[in-house]
């Protein structure tokens, strides 16, 4: 970080700043699953709930780290959430971790994307950025993939179709009885989802389905013990044309189911969040706060800096520390 970073962190300006915010999630912003065997129970559906109730069940779940359960159901299905701040890119550094319910060989890998507040309206309605994880460039993944669940009654199986022109379904079993499409969304008769599909990681080993962990880069793909394995760094952000964005902080998370699978007696694949945490508070909160806090004056800029402590150069879009000639520095959002 450059020097005037450290003179704010040492000022003791943002030292009380950081004990009011927490690394784990604030709320939920958005829960649209695609359907599937655990839906309509975690979190549980009652007849006449809402988006909004299921948006609110979802936050009482995993806000604050209460690590309940929030299932994604099968491809596509998603969720959004945000910090009650901004998440630094800290170079060199993973930046946040999510947490799942997965165990070895049995992952459920969720693609993972982040999105900037732009526009300042606190809502996760601004360009969306992939993390690219291992599986990215693999010629087995299947970039602009989209599919359609149609919904024709209840309790049957749930029909899916794909821009592939392959089809199929999200089968039913004994072992979970209520109906697998999201009840509150149903009113539309089918769910379309769109994004990036990764191979599949499931092999049959005798009887036993064995679902693999891909190398890094997905949500519910390693065990909650393994922390750098459920990490991610915001330096792996693309645009929708694959190429390498910089970031220097994200507001918003989504996660997706990212394979297209169904393993026999286990059922379709489906992946499940518990909880994220920000990886470093400090970074996070205190140069914000700081900057914040501070009030602007008219000055002349020297310098400006993104929040790594990079300095700028040209046209630059998106949040920067502005250095002034009177010695403030102030945030500003281009």
């Amino acid at each position: 970080m450059k020097s005037f970073f450290t003179i704010l962190l040492l000022s003791g300006v943002t030292v009380s700043a950081t004990a009011q915010h927490t690394k784990y999630i604030q709320a939920v912003d958005e829960y649209v699953p695609a359907p599937g065997q655990f839906v309509n129970t975690l979190p549980e559906y009652e007849e006449s709930n809402t988006a909004f109730d299921m948006v609110q069940k979802c936050t009482d779940a995993l806000a604050d780290n209460r690590r309940g359960l929030v299932t994604l159901g099968a491809y596509g299905g998603y969720i959004t959430f945000h910090f009650d701040h901004p998440v630094a890119n800290v170079a060199g550094q993973k930046d946040f971790a999510i947490w799942g319910n997965t165990f070895y060989d049995s992952s459920e890998p969720a693609i993972v994307m982040v999105s900037v507040d732009e526009n300042g309206n606190g809502m996760p309605d601004d360009t969306w950025y992939e993390l690219a994880g291992s599986e990215y460039n693999n010629p087995a993944t299947t970039h602009n993939y989209m599919i359609t669940y149609k919904f024709e009654s209840s309790l049957k199986d749930i029909a899916w179709r794909d821009n592939r022109e392959q089809s199929g379904s999200i089968a039913r079993n004994e072992y979970h009885e209520q109906e697998y499409f999201p009840l509150w969304l149903c009113e539309g008769g089918d769910l379309t989802f769109q994004g990036t599909l990764l191979p599949g990681n499931a092999t049959l080993m005798g009887t036993t389905y064995i679902l693999s962990e891909y190398e890094y880069g997905y949500a519910d793909n390693y065990p909650n013990n393994v922390k750098d394995g459920c990490s991610m760094n915001i330096e792996w952000a693309v645009d929708a044309e694959g190429n390498s964005v910089e970031l220097d902080h994200i507001d918003f998370v989504r996660c997706y189911t990212g394979v297209n699978q169904y393993c026999g007696p286990i059922g379709e694949t489906s992946s499940e969040i518990s909880g994220a945490e920000d990886l470093h508070l400090e970074e996070s909160i205190a140069i914000a706060t700081a900057i914040e806090t501070m009030p602007q004056q008219r000055a002349d800029v020297v310098a400006r800096y993104d929040l790594s402590g990079r300095q700028l150069q040209g046209s630059v879009k998106g949040i920067q520390l502005i250095k002034m000639s009177d010695g403030r520095i102030i945030k500003q959002i281009k």
